[in-house]
């Protein structure tokens, strides 16, 4: 069984817990990209938390 990760919205910040990052983002509701700021590390607290290094990390926008 695949747990559930951790999706952060690049556009407008939104988390979700879902196996696969949506489509569409629930809050925004527009067609964005997804990263995963799931914590892996007992540094983060482990699996079911978000990464606070990964979660502050912004895209550049070209």
């Amino acid at each position: 069984m695949t747990k559930n990760l951790k999706w952060r919205c690049e556009s407008c910040g939104y988390t979700v817990e879902e196996k696969q990052p949506p489509e569409n983002c629930p809050a925004c509701k527009q067609k964005c990209k997804f990263a995963n700021v799931t914590c892996y590390t007992p540094d983060c607290g482990g699996p079911g938390n978000i990464d606070p290094n990964l979660y502050d990390r912004k895209e550049k926008k070209k």
